[in-house]
Order: C-alpha cells, then structure tokens, then sequence
C-alpha cells in the first residue's frame, strides 16, 4: 500500500477525563512526556514514519498548548504548501456543544475528509504511547482484505471505556464490547483503526443519535465488516489514570523499553527546544536518571525522569520523582515518588514523600 494514500486522523482530546490533573489546561495529547516529549508526538511519529503527509488533529477542548507544540508542523516535516498537519477545532453552532464524542468531532471534520483524496484512514488516540510500525500495519491491512482493521493487545486491560474485542481464528474480530471493568486477560483495542475512507464516510452518515457515543458507529460496523485484529507484542502503555503516567515514565529507566520506544529506525520527533548542555554540580550525585537538556543537578538524583531545565540545588535528595520543566528543587528538600507539572517551586527544607503505587502530585506553577 502506498503510505502517501493514507490519511491520518488524530483525536487530541480522547480520554481527558482520566487524567484530570494534567488536562484541566492542556489536551491529553499535549501533556509531557519522557524529559522532552509530549503524547502526540508518538502517534503523529508513527504516521511521519510510516510516509503518511496528511494528518487532521480533533481537538475539543483546551487545545492552546497544543497548537503552540505542533505549531506548523516542522519538526515532523509537515510544514508544506499541500499535504501537511492541520488542526481540526470543534464547530460549535447553535444548540451544538462542540465535539463531545468521537462520532460529532468525525462530523465536525467531515469537509476536512471530503476535500482529502486520500483512499485509506489510520485513526488513532494520544494516549497510548507505543512505537509502532504503521507501514507493516497497513500493508497487513490491505493483503488481508480486511474492511476494517483494530491495533489491540492481549493482558490487562486498562480501567477505561474501551472495546475489548472476541477473537476468532487467531485475528478475526467476532466480536466488540465496550467495557471499563478491569479484565488481566482481555484483548482490548489500542484505539488504533485502519479503513478505507469511503467506508468511514458511510460509517458517519448512516450513524443514528443511539451510536453518537464513543465507538458507537465502529461497533455497529463490526457486524457487517470484515474486521481483523492487529495484535501488538511491542511496548505499548495507555495512559489510564495518574498511576499509569507515572508508570510510563518510570518504564523508561529500563533499557529494553526504552529500546523499543525509541526504535532508531522509527524515531520519535519533538519541538526543537535548543538549549544548553545540563550542568552536573561536583558534589551531584545522579544514577539511573532520563535527564533532558538545560537542567543544573547539584544535589541527589535516583530512578527519575527529569524534564528541560530542571534546577536541584546542593543537599536536595529526589529519588523516583517525574520532574517536568522548570521546577526547581531547593537545598536540602526531599522528595519521593513525586510528579511535579511545570514551573513547580519547591522551597528549602521540605520533605514530599509519596509511594510508588500512590505518587504525590503537584499541579503547574504550585510552589510548596
């Protein structure tokens, strides 16, 4: 399949409501990730490397941010005449509440599909953080015959609405539901679609008010489509809830995720942030830590994410901490299984002390 015949479509908002904390000012996809990244950037990395030019963003809500991070699209290449990145903001008419399901933001963005030529779709959420090969995708896609085709996992489902799905001979769909109750064995979408446009086109039109909930229309196709299960053996984590972010981030101080998260062959693009190099104190004592630029650790760093320009002064002790950008930790401070949203100040002498199955959360610009 030709990857510059696909479109790809991304919903920026999908799941907000499960990191209340981190998305009151900002999408899910926009919320920081692994030092210097943010959600989006793995699914839209995914697309760019599969050779996808065409990308529509959902947005609903809260999506200043967002723009500010993808601006046009240059760090992905995306900043062209033609085919390029575009932001998709909810139409919001009379007696209309903008895109508040997965089916109105598709109808808000229906001229967006009509004027595409594009023949194939790649749908996908920002709050599963994978690496995935989109070309393999597609290519298994179209030599299965496949109408439709769900990316999904088998293990703990996550403790959300989504489908988990009825497998037959090994990756037919024979059925879908949409559950949130915990199941350590269900095969459950990763929210990742592939299908033609015409036929996401009619699964929109055809649509009644009862399937205007999330996968309403999806579910109603499966009966009638031929749908194939993609099943993902590779690193892949969806952002349920604060204990799984800090999760995530924790996961990348091991090697092996890490190697597959940032394949280098597929690799992850970000805003450019050009910095300074982090300045390591000579008393600074740093191990096992994923440091971004910028930063000045002078004090004591154990099994922690720590973000651009990250400030430990000297006698200030951080042990499995996720430190975004700006914060800034005084002398002599401890910290444990803290998550700190950008701009935080914690001042001289405190102790945070949170556990690695309850982490302790501080919101942006908090100083404590």
């Amino acid at each position: 399949m030709r990857t510059n015949n696909v479109l790809g479509i991304l919903y920026s908002n999908a799941y907000d409501e499960v990191l209340p904390e981190m998305t009151g000012q900002r999408t899910m996809g926009s919320v920081p990730f692994a030092g210097r990244y943010r959600l989006i950037d793995f699914p839209l990395s995914s697309m760019v490397n599969a050779g996808i030019s065409k990308v529509g963003v959902i947005t609903k809500a809260n999506y200043r941010s967002l723009m500010d991070h993808l601006g046009m699209g240059k760090p992905w290449d995306m900043a062209r005449k033609h085919e390029s990145l575009v932001i998709l903001p909810p139409y919001v008419g009379a007696g209309t509440g903008g895109n508040q399901t997965r089916l109105e933001g598709l109808r808000s963005a229906q001229e967006f599909l009509r004027n595409s030529k594009e023949e194939y779709v790649i749908m996908s959420d920002c709050n599963a953080v994978c690496n995935m090969d989109y070309r393999t995708l597609l290519n298994r896609h179209n030599s299965s015959g496949a109408d439709l085709t769900i990316v999904c996992r088998k293990g703990s489902a996550p403790k959300m609405s989504t489908l988990r799905l009825q497998l037959e001979d090994n990756d037919r769909v024979a059925s879908v539901r949409l559950s949130a109750e915990p199941d350590d064995e269900a095969v459950h979408s990763l929210n990742i679609f592939v299908l033609r446009k015409a036929l996401l086109e009619r699964l929109i039109r055809e649509a009644g008010e009862e399937e205007d909930t999330d996968f309403g229309f999806i579910r109603r196709g499966v009966a009638s489509l031929r749908v194939r299960a993609a099943l993902t053996t590779e690193y892949a984590k969806v952002i349920d809830g604060l204990q799984k972010y800090y999760d995530a981030n924790m996961d990348l101080l091991e090697a092996a995720n890490r190697a597959s998260l940032f394949h280098p062959a597929r690799p992850i693009l970000t805003k450019v942030q050009d910095d300074m190099p982090t300045i390591y104190g000579l008393r600074s004592d740093v191990k096992n830590c994923l440091v971004a630029d910028g930063c000045q650790l002078r004090g004591k760093a154990e099994n922690c994410v720590i973000f651009r320009n990250v400030i430990i002064e000297e006698g200030a002790v951080v042990r499995g901490c996720v430190l975004m950008q700006g914060t800034y930790v005084s002398a002599d401070c401890s910290l444990t299984h803290v998550i700190t949203d950008k701009g935080v100040v914690i001042k001289p002498g405190k102790a945070l002390m949170g556990a690695a199955n309850y982490p302790i959360y501080l919101g942006k610009n908090i100083v404590i």
